[in-house]
């Protein structure tokens, strides 16, 4: 081979790696489109609720139809009452999960978490946002976090960005503050 059918082979390979490369970027951006478009579908729907409990079941609702997971849970630590289809914690139980400052945890899905009720079998990997709702007629907000399960082990992982499920909590969260918890 020539010097130039060197150079051309090498020039043809460098397009063809920039072309992969743009088609990657793309296709990114294309699914992160998409996960925003559905993250804020899945918000109007929260807001859509009636009830604590009709928002519990809505937001499992979003994360089944919407986003393909197994499943997502509201849950609140006690003491005090938990809004019927919320998980109940024990109290500290959040941070026995995320730590003292953790706001949020994404990775594999461990022995011993039990948010998932039923559904926990096939949960295999999870992102869990912490709340703290301030309910009507309660002195002080309660802890609890927002969990998300995902079927797939690389589902979520630590390296992901969980500003969307952070947003899906925020909006959980506010809106559950609207209803006072009915023993």
């Amino acid at each position: 081979p020539t010097v130039t059918d060197l150079y051309e082979a090498i020039m043809e390979g460098a397009v063809e790696r920039e072309a992969d490369a743009r088609r990657r970027i793309e296709a990114t951006a294309q699914a992160n489109f998409a996960a925003q478009t559905q993250t804020h579908a899945a918000a109007l729907d929260l807001m859509e609720a009636r009830n604590a409990a009709d928002l519990a079941r809505r937001l499992e609702a979003a994360a089944r139809a919407r986003f393909g997971l197994a499943g997502a849970v509201l849950a609140l630590e006690k003491p005090g009452p938990v809004p019927f289809g919320w998980k109940a914690l024990e109290p500290e139980r959040t941070d026995a999960l995320m730590g003292p400052d953790g706001l949020h945890w994404l990775g594999q899905a461990f022995d011993g978490l039990n948010l998932f009720g039923a559904g926990e079998p096939v949960v295999r990997s999870v992102a869990l946002i912490r709340m703290a709702p301030h309910f009507p007629g309660e002195e002080t907000p309660r802890a609890g976090l927002c969990a998300f399960g995902s079927s797939e082990e690389d589902g979520f992982t630590p390296v992901m960005g969980c500003e969307l499920a952070a947003f899906i909590a925020r909006v959980a969260e506010r809106m559950a503050e609207r209803w006072p918890i009915l023993n």
